[in-house]
């Protein structure tokens, strides 16, 4: 694959094992308000998308009247929690990441303060130090394309020539609007997997350069 100006990574569960911490703490919190989320419900229903938008919408299945920044707060800390105890990287990523010679950067639907616990909790920061780029930051969330957008002119780069590492489907999507290749990491033989000739799937990141070349 030629003309390669900048790779773009998702960061939980592209490159941080976290999607059943991030939904753990959900079913963790709501718990507290005799809310019985399950763990399968919350990664079928709500991997990859806007927090708010997840709060708002559990808390109207459940019949909630909370009050949602007090609420994300309390999840947040339920995260950092969770995180500090329990985090890794995905496996293989930090072997993929050393033999990776392309400019890399990550742009996530959270935080900029989660992106930057998770990846020092995983020993990965490093490598994308002054390459963060946050949704709430751009003030547009996968599967809006302008996160990645917000990356490329971050890192100077044209998004045209740049590629995008996913783990879930918003994010997929964002790709797919933003009209550029996107390797769809699914580690779910199971899961549906997303039609679309710009999108490639793979479940190893052993395989990641391979495919980059």
């Amino acid at each position: 694959m030629n003309n390669i100006e900048c790779v773009i990574f998702d960061c939980d569960g592209t490159l941080v094992d976290s999607e059943i911490l991030c939904n753990q703490g959900l079913v963790n919190v709501f718990s507290r308000y005799g809310a019985q989320v399950t763990l399968e419900e919350c990664l079928i229903k709500y991997k990859g998308g806007k927090m708010v938008e997840i709060l708002t919408a559990i808390c109207g299945d459940y019949h909630l009247s909370l009050d949602l920044d007090e609420l994300e707060k309390e999840y947040r800390e339920e995260l950092r929690q969770l995180f500090d105890k329990h985090l890794m990287p995905v496996e293989g990523v930090p072997q993929m990441l050393e033999k990776i010679r392309l400019p890399v950067c990550v742009a996530s639907n959270g935080p900029a303060s989660k992106m930057e616990h998770t990846l020092g909790l995983t020993g990965l920061l490093s490598r994308f130090e002054g390459k963060l780029f946050s949704a709430f930051d751009a003030n547009c969330w996968k599967p809006d394309p302008g996160l990645l957008a917000y990356a490329a002119k971050g890192m100077g780069v044209n998004l045209a020539n740049c590629v995008l590492v996913e783990d879930s489907v918003p994010g997929v999507m964002a790709g797919i609007n933003a009209g550029i290749p996107v390797f769809h990491y699914c580690r779910d033989e199971h899961a549906e997997p997303v039609d679309h000739p710009l999108v490639t799937r793979f479940s190893d990141m052993g395989e990641l350069i391979g495919l980059l070349v």
